[in-house]
């Protein structure tokens, strides 16, 4: 396999999309770019998509040679084995001094590059099959738009530190413990990318982000799971990978509207916000918040950037329907329907071109994030960047579960709409949300409880069941608990319910769920109001091993049984009551 090319101190100048700085490791991000360059330049390239410009943004990866001599020459080491927290860990990071070799690359690339920035995570542990850490840590981007060089290379060096810094935050070092690993087993590479979108008065955006995976445990509207799904959101990727409101769509069938009871439905639970760079007045400086040049936005800011028109459709009252574009007054919803439904822009068939030569470059099947620009007029000319691939894990266990499973006596739970694959039987432990004292206000104090049952259970070494309402790691507490990964990592099998005060659509396309499946956690969506409902009952009467304000743990005498079929999304877990 050749290797990537040294970076010449040109960025766009260039004849590579990527390009490295010392000669370490790339990581598992920007190596998972570095194996789709050839690919995305030969099988999607000039012509194959008319009016549609398919790459990998410019990027430059500084290899982990200079991770381990910034960690070293620092003595940072020391730093990150106490037990500091996040923000004294960034700023010793942030005092600290940066390779003299690497910073004048660094200050080359300032000079001359004045478009944004994402400054990324890629380690050697990250978007590995089987350890997943996609999400655990940090991505920053920068506007770079300062008339001074010396300000953006400033602005720069501190997003770097702060990518490298977040190999040790506390959300990072217990991911690490939890797949047996030591966080001094890390090492961090670092992708500069330019971001793909368009300046808009103070504002930097792409018109969509999406996440496609080429295999879908939520298939719906008829569907397959080998069909594959794809979220898309306005704006930055962010609103995605945080667990935010997006659209879902199968690639077999980008015109199947996501299953809404009705229009009104839809119209509470489709995306109205969305993030961009700020390019505007710069923001209270601190360079270790990770959004600290991000903004948010919403419908008006998008109509007035003129952003809506192949992204939105109206709400008619009168035929209580939705029209595709914003030509007539009404609600406006992200449904992205002049896309998918008129197909206006050849997205989908972009898509399913990608995700196939993505499992034939990693030979399994994978997820990926891109970006894609339209012209605000016409939609063409459009740009697609690909901005990373890492592969999936999905088990091909052969779990049969016939209908008349779901509503026997002894089923603690039992659903449709299954995520994963397989049988476990050996589960004593059930940690849940308490639906007496559930308050959608309060879910971040239940995320902290959660953390703190989650490590006794994991020092023990005991996995459990753990069940909750709205959507598991969500960035809105509204739509959900907020949990990371780290604070949940023993759950072996998690359960999602709704309530009439909290009921968003199925979880999907974050990065929480891509840890979730390469770990082959079981995962439930029970709907309150549908056939198949929780024992709450019989949960309740178990032994009570730890109670807290929101969240209580109780132990079965006898084991649980967990089959899900991957198939067809039926899902039960059973209780062996003792005679």
């Amino acid at each position: 396999m050749a290797e990537l090319d040294h970076f010449d101190r040109r960025f766009f100048g260039s004849e590579n999309e990527i390009t490295r700085i010392g000669s370490g490791s790339l990581g598992g991000k920007a190596h998972g770019l570095f194996l789709m360059a050839e690919r995305i330049h030969s099988r999607c390239g000039e012509g194959r998509f008319p009016g549609i410009s398919v790459s990998i943004p410019r990027s430059t990866v500084i290899a982990t040679d200079f991770f381990d001599e910034f960690m070293g020459s620092n003595d940072l080491y020391e730093v990150v084995a106490s037990d500091l927290r996040d923000d004294r860990i960034a700023h010793a990071f942030q005092q600290a001094d940066l390779p003299p070799r690497l910073v004048g690359d660094l200050r080359s690339l300032a000079d001359q590059v004045h478009v944004p920035l994402a400054i990324r995570s890629s380690s050697l542990l990250e978007d590995a099959m089987y350890r997943p850490f996609a999400g655990v840590y940090a991505t920053k981007m920068i506007p770079n738009n300062q008339p001074k060089p010396d300000t953006r290379f400033q602005r720069l060096v501190e997003a770097v530190k702060f990518v490298y810094a977040s190999t040790f935050f506390q959300d990072a070092k217990r991911y690490i413990n939890s797949v047996n690993r030591e966080s001094t087993d890390e090492k961090m590479a670092v992708i500069i990318q330019e971001v793909v979108g368009e300046r808009i008065g103070d504002r930097f955006y792409p018109t969509l982000s999406g996440v496609a995976r080429s295999h879908d445990f939520y298939a719906f509207g008829g569907s397959s799971p080998e069909d594959g799904v794809v979220n898309l959101a306005l704006g930055l990727g962010k609103t995605i990978v945080d667990g935010g409101v997006t659209w879902s769509y199968s690639p077999a069938a980008p015109q199947a509207p996501p299953p809404y009871n009705d229009v009104g439905d839809l119209l509470k639970n489709t995306q109205t916000e969305f993030w961009a760079v700020n390019m505007g007045k710069p923001p209270a400086y601190d360079p270790i918040r990770e959004t600290e040049y991000l903004v948010k936005a919403g419908f008006s800011e998008a109509e007035y950037d003129n952003t809506l028109r192949f992204t939105a459709s109206t709400y008619d009252p009168q035929s209580d329907r939705l029209c595709p574009g914003i030509g007539a007054r009404g609600p406006r919803v992200i449904n992205f329907a002049s896309i998918l439904v008129y197909g206006d822009i050849a997205l989908n068939e972009v898509v399913k071109e990608v995700l196939a030569q993505s499992e034939e470059e990693l030979g399994a099947e994978v997820e990926i994030e891109f970006a894609m620009t339209l012209d605000r007029k016409k939609g063409v000319p459009a740009r697609l960047g690909f901005l990373q691939v890492r592969p999936m894990v999905v088990s091909d266990e052969q779990v049969d579960i016939p209908l008349d499973l779901l509503e026997g006596g002894n089923v603690v739970v039992a659903t449709t709409k299954a995520l994963g694959n397989g049988v476990t039987d050996s589960l004593h432990d059930i940690v849940y949300v308490r639906p007496d004292t559930f308050d959608p206000r309060s879910t971040q104090e239940m995320a902290l409880e959660l953390e703190k049952i989650n490590s006794n259970l994991v020092a023990q070494g005991r996995s459990y069941v753990l069940m909750g309402f709205g959507r598991w790691g969500s960035s809105d507490p509204w739509l959900g608990i907020p949990v990371a990964w780290s604070q949940i990592s023993g759950a072996r099998v998690i359960v999602e319910a709704t309530l009439p005060k909290m009921a968003p659509d199925l979880s999907q396309g974050s990065h929480f769920f891509h840890n979730l499946t390469s770990f082959r956690v079981c995962y439930f969506s029970v709907h309150h109001a549908h056939k198949y409902a929780i024992d709450w009952d019989w949960i309740e009467r178990n032994q009570e091993i730890a109670k807290e304000r929101f969240v209580r743990h109780v132990r079965t005498d006898s084991p649980l049984s967990v089959q899900v079929d991957g198939r067809s999304g039926r899902g039960v877990i059973l209780r062996h009551d003792r005679e």
